[in-house]
């Protein structure tokens, strides 16, 4: 079970390696100033607020840029249980499950049940998906962004 759990750490690792990389093109790459120190933040020292009004309950810590304004790389939890309306985003996003189950839904398909570990990219613009947290945990996730978050319900499309 200990190698498991070794081994999804060390995935969710490479993964968000792959995320930074694909936005990196998208984002600025450095603190202003050109800075290339390290930037450490622990797990303790995360600043945790509402995401947005659209989503109660749900949690961001921004670790670079600020979800609000633009560009931003952070983490995400997802009470358990929580789940989205049919919705899009402006902007891409590149998403790294670190614990919990996220469930994605494309809208008219079937969907995904995504563990620590997976990785997943949305579109931004017409991407039409419900996400949402199994009730058996909380999910914790980290996303790159190159714009600010939103949410925009969408009416499912006529039958």
């Amino acid at each position: 079970m200990r190698d498991k759990k070794v081994l999804a750490v060390m995935v969710s690792l490479l993964a968000a390696g792959a995320i930074l990389a694909q936005g990196e093109s998208k984002m600025k790459s450095a603190p202003k100033g050109g800075a290339k120190a390290p930037v450490i933040v622990p797990a303790a020292d995360l600043k945790w607020v509402a995401l947005s009004p659209d989503t109660p309950g749900v949690m961001s810590a921004d670790v670079w840029g600020d979800h609000t304004k633009g560009a931003f790389r952070g983490f995400t939890k997802f009470p358990a249980g929580f789940t989205t309306p049919l919705h899009t985003h402006t902007n891409d996003m590149w998403i790294v499950v670190i614990s919990g189950t996220f469930i994605h839904t494309p809208e008219g398909k079937p969907e995904s049940r995504l563990g620590p570990g997976s990785y997943l990219f949305q579109a931004g613009g017409s991407y039409r998906h419900t996400t949402a947290c199994d009730k058996a945990s909380e999910c914790l996730f980290f996303i790159s962004s190159p714009g600010a978050f939103d949410i925009k319900p969408v009416e499912p499309a006529k039958k």
